[in-house]
């Protein structure tokens, strides 16, 4: 099944989001197998990231809230809000394997 996860950043600099990205992209490349679609929302003038969105497979509302709950900027708390919702994919390229 897939989930949408859609995070916003906590307000300020992007410093802590900036300094936990190689970690996040490590994470993700190590999930390959379960990301299908990802990349950090900007600010109004694409200046900076303000957030991220994913679109992952997982078993379970519960396994993706977990997998979720393992993301470097997760554990870093550079999220206010996190909402991850089941999703069905109904056109373009997402592929359910």
């Amino acid at each position: 099944m897939l989930f949408v996860i859609h995070c916003v950043d906590k307000a300020g600099d992007g410093q802590l989001r900036l300094a936990n990205r190689e970690a996040h992209l490590a994470f993700l490349k190590e999930n390959a197998a379960i990301v299908r679609l990802g990349g950090p929302f900007l600010s109004d003038d694409a200046s900076r990231m303000v957030g991220s969105m994913l679109v992952i497979e997982a078993e379970s509302l519960a396994a993706a809230r977990d997998w979720a709950a393992g993301d470097p900027y997760a554990h870093a708390g550079v999220f206010e809000h996190v909402d991850i919702r089941p999703w069905k994919a109904v056109v373009g390229t997402t592929q359910v394997t």
